[in-house]
């Protein structure tokens, strides 16, 4: 990954993006989209498309580029914050963290604050800390200053800077689901090199984390035949996992292939295949419900789309400091490339 499309991830990954709220971080992923796509473009819900023009069939990329946040519900006398989670938290994770408010007037820092150890009973001490046992402090003295700052549904996220870890891996806030954002854009940036048959359609959808209401409309607009939806999954290579349960998911591994639920079997094989003869290492993850991505959505669009989801493995979801492989993402974009070019309008996607 050279030097520019990784500062672009990194832009990416530093641009607070909670669900409903994601205008800023669109901006960023179109105008790079406009260097190599044919058309760009956004929609009223939010949702922002890139498409290579070609013939049949009419391929779908989505990654959700929100990411999970908070959101003011009160103010008090003396200025502090009651708030609530914007997509699934786990409470733990949010005490004594730095937080970016997307104020009126611009970014205002607070901190997450809870009743520290000293002033609690015992059996206040064995408690899971809740969301609404704590709080944000901006530092003001009383209602009238935070209000001058924030206003009740003022949202924000989590202050955490991007890093770069050794053997390529790196951690930041919200990579589920911003890298599949970047996935999706990294295939059609290699597909825009050596362009396909069909015609293909990336798209940063919104509002994954708590609705899905971007993959739904976007779909319905785009109208395709073929979809895939990109995310993350979690890895069971660290303390503590049931790989029995939940696979042997590794960074490093490549893509990870999901097998069930919204997913085509045409789709999957294909993927298979192709990743076999490109020599592209993946594993294979099952889904025997439901996927909880995008690909939920687009595959019941319409009369119907032949979906599959590939994953980048992610460990510690839904925190400060999500740790991905980049090479897992340039696997991920090159298997993607490497399918839709193999695609012709002949291509047929009914099971058999």
């Amino acid at each position: 990954m050279n030097d520019q499309i990784l500062n672009f991830l990194k832009q990416l990954l530093d641009t607070p993006s909670p669900s409903g709220d994601e205008a800023a971080i669109s901006r960023v992923w179109r105008k790079e989209a406009e260097t190599f796509a044919d058309e760009v473009r956004a929609d009223v819900r939010g949702n922002s498309f890139a498409t290579l023009r070609g013939g049949s069939p009419h391929v779908m990329l989505a990654g959700h580029i929100d990411e999970i946040g908070l959101m003011v519900s009160y103010i008090d006398d003396d200025g502090f914050l009651s708030f609530s989670g914007v997509g699934g938290w786990d409470s733990q994770v949010l005490v004594g963290q730095r937080v970016r408010l997307l104020g009126k007037n611009g970014e205002v820092s607070g901190v997450v604050g809870k009743k520290p150890i000293h002033l609690m009973e015992d059996d206040e001490r064995k408690k899971v800390s809740q969301i609404k046992d704590l709080w944000i402090d901006l530092g003001v003295k009383n209602r009238k200053e935070a209000e001058e700052l924030v206003r009740i549904g003022t949202v924000g996220v989590i202050e955490a800077d991007v890093k770069e870890y050794a053997n390529g891996r790196v951690v930041a806030r919200g990579m589920d689901d911003r890298i599949g954002a970047f996935t999706v854009l990294e295939a059609l940036r290699l597909l825009s090199q050596e362009r396909p048959a069909a015609t293909v359609t990336a798209v940063a959808t919104c509002q994954e984390e708590i609705t899905m209401a971007g993959a739904q409309v976007s779909a319905f607009s785009v109208a395709p035949q073929v979809g895939i939806a990109v995310d993350v999954t979690f890895t069971t290579d660290h303390p503590n996992s049931d790989k029995k349960q939940n696979g042997d998911v590794k960074l490093g591994g490549g893509p990870v292939l999901s097998r069930g639920a919204a997913n085509s079997p045409v789709v999957f094989d294909m993927l298979t295949a192709i990743a076999e003869q490109e020599q592209i290492p993946f594993t294979v993850q099952i889904t025997p419900r439901r996927t909880g991505t995008d690909a939920d959505m687009i595959h019941i669009s319409r009369g119907g789309v032949a979906t599959a989801v590939i994953s980048i493995p992610c460990r510690y979801l839904h925190s400060p400091n999500e740790m991905i492989a980049l090479s897992d993402v340039e696997q991920a974009a090159k298997l993607i490339a490497a399918f839709v070019r193999s695609l012709s309008a002949d291509t047929d996607f009914i099971p058999s």
